[in-house]
């Protein structure tokens, strides 16, 4: 079975979990799709982004930047591919600066306000409920799929689309940087430090992807599932 595309942020926002929502710019950017939803206070939180993401955020930090900075933590997020930015503002942040939302404007980047206090958790329960409601792969056994694709010529594009299609059917930059991950971490052993190191990226960078890869791809544990991926990535962009 074909996998759904995946929702875009309007159809997020129409989620009974995002009831209150106000769009205050960016309002062009709300037909993109969206691949996963991160919580972070941080300004430098576009390290941690694949692509594709929304970003939850009290405004802590954002409540204490100069104009200047602003824009900069927009920029920052719309570099690393980020497909929109949530605000609480009941905490410090009460109002989103001018700044943000001309830069936000500029961006086709939309920023979310909730005027009301909200739980993040039910946010992301509700937003990756929708984003994972695409199907899974099929892994009715790894060894017997790799077995099949071994033994009949031709069929490695059914084989890939069997153990990636989550991952293959994601927009371009989300999917090429979840898949050299998966492929680090296989070969790394999933040992976190050495795939961080290999990568370039920080562990918890490695740790966000690798939530984003099991929600989408199941168990990541079993041995024959790992050779059953191996073999996937290795026939990935082949015939």
């Amino acid at each position: 079975m074909l996998n759904a595309p995946l929702p875009s942020l309007r159809e997020l926002l129409d989620l009974p979990a995002f009831a209150g929502a106000q769009v205050l710019g960016g309002a062009a950017g709300l037909e993109r799709s969206v691949t996963w939803v991160h919580v972070a206070e941080v300004l430098d939180a576009a390290r941690f982004l694949s692509g594709g993401e929304l970003l939850l955020s009290t405004g802590l930090e954002l409540s204490r930047t100069v104009p200047d900075e602003g824009r900069a933590y927009l920029r920052s997020l719309a570099d690393a591919g980020a497909h929109g930015l949530a605000l609480e503002l009941v905490g410090p942040l009460r109002e989103v600066p001018a700044a943000v939302l001309e830069e936000a404007q500029r961006l086709a980047l939309p920023v979310i306000a909730f005027v009301h206090e909200v739980r993040f958790a039910d946010l992301t329960r509700a937003a990756h409920g929708r984003i994972l409601a695409r199907g899974t792969p099929d892994a009715t056994g790894g060894l017997e799929s790799v077995t099949l694709a071994l033994r009949e010529t031709g069929r490695a594009a059914v084989f890939r689309e069997a153990q990636l299609g989550p991952l293959l059917a994601l927009p371009e930059r989300p999917r090429a940087t979840l898949l050299l991950t998966l492929d680090a971490l296989i070969a790394g052993q999933f040992n976190i430090a050495q795939v961080a190191r290999a990568l370039g990226v920080r562990r918890q960078t490695v740790y966000y992807r690798l939530e984003q890869l099991r929600a989408r791809l199941g168990d990541l544990d079993d041995p024959r599932r790992q050779l059953a991926l191996r073999l996937a990535l290795d026939l990935d962009g082949g015939g």
